[in-house]
């Protein structure tokens, strides 16, 4: 039964709506809470990852900010004041639990790039053997937006496929996915338009995303295998009863049974494409049939790739329909599309079918 199952390795994201009160001041008997249900779970022999927002809206405090910046240096400068902050009160509240956190930093070119990739899996398997609590929030002091992944939502569902978890828990100030009728939907066993039709906008105050970007990170979840809860991060022993029990609580997304094997996952989610090819359908046809992409299916390509480089397939609707490493630069490509020629655009061994 799905609800026996248990999960020994945990992801748990947590939103700045938690930490940062009306008046984005830091809260302290939350972080020391928090702290409290993860050092239970350590005893229970699980390890825990934490991603966390909070640094800008700390920074935005600190500063005296009323809103969110506009400019990318301001909010590079709020980032870079209220990370250390966010880190100082981690650090004292698992420390008042006999447990060391460490910082992990990242932005999508620490994902992007497959050595990368590997060399932040060691580190964060490592920490994990050590019992210390992981601490990952995107690098915003350094981040533009070529490099940004946009919300920590996104980015707590990539860290559960690089630490291999078997479940992400998203926590924000509310009780899960709601319908039409403000009541909570316990199960999603199918990311569909109708459950994205749900989902509505937050204060872009002091954080960005949403609900959306929630439903699109729990998306990236349950295609890799992982199991995903929204819950609210205000309740009372919510992450204890989530991680022991993931049907107690909030919404849970369930997994899916088919998975990618891990370069493939890699590929489909943790990258950032570098460019665009638009294939016509019949190209289309074929690479449903695990076939390889050939010029002549080409319609169009958008983007300055190289060959090596990851980029989206779409079809001429606009949807993307597949990821690959492309065999040929954009260059080559524009001047054989449509055309029948001998390199494969993207071979069928380095292509996954999203």
């Amino acid at each position: 039964m799905q609800s026996q199952k248990s999960y020994k390795r945990v992801v748990i994201k947590i939103g700045s709506s938690l930490f940062a009160s009306q008046k984005s001041k830091l809260d302290m008997s939350l972080a020391n809470n928090i702290a409290g249900q993860i050092s239970d779970l350590i005893k229970q022999g699980k390890e825990v990852v934490v991603v966390s927002s909070g640094a800008i809206a700390l920074g935005m405090s600190i500063l005296k900010l009323a809103n969110r910046p506009k400019e990318l240096a301001y909010l590079q400068a709020s980032a870079a004041i209220g990370q250390h902050e966010l880190m100082h009160v981690y650090n004292q509240a698992f420390k008042g639990y006999g447990l060391d956190c460490a910082q992990l930093l990242l932005t999508w070119d620490d994902f992007s790039s497959r050595s990368r990739f590997l060399n932040a899996k060691n580190t964060l398997n490592t920490l994990l053997k050590l019992k210390c609590v992981p601490v990952i929030n995107e690098n915003d002091t350094v981040s533009t937006e070529e490099i940004k992944f946009g919300d920590n939502d996104k980015l707590s569902a990539l860290v559960s496929i690089l630490v291999g978890a078997d479940l992400l828990i998203i926590l924000s100030d509310v009780e899960g996915l709601l319908d039409e009728n403000k009541k909570v939907i316990r199960l999603v066993d199918k990311i569909n338009a109708q459950v994205k039709s749900l989902a509505c906008p937050t204060s872009k105050k002091t954080c960005v995303g949403g609900m959306i970007t929630k439903i699109d990170a729990a998306r990236v979840a349950v295609d890799s295998g992982i199991a995903c809860v929204i819950a609210n991060g205000r309740s009372k022993g919510i992450i204890a009863q989530v991680a022991n029990d993931p049907f107690s609580q909030g919404t849970i997304f369930l997994p899916k049974q088919k998975i990618l094997d891990e370069k493939r996952r890699w590929m489909a989610f943790g990258t950032k494409a570098k460019g665009k090819i638009v294939i016509d359908e019949g190209a289309k046809k074929a690479l449903c049939e695990k076939k390889s992409l050939l010029a002549v299916g080409v319609v169009s390509c958008e983007g300055n790739f190289y060959a090596g480089d990851v980029v989206g397939v779409y079809d001429k609707k606009d949807c993307e329909i597949g990821r690959g490493k492309t065999g040929i630069a954009s260059r080559e490509l524009d001047k054989v599309k449509g055309n029948r020629y001998p390199k494969e655009v993207i071979h069928r061994d380095h292509l996954v079918i999203l």
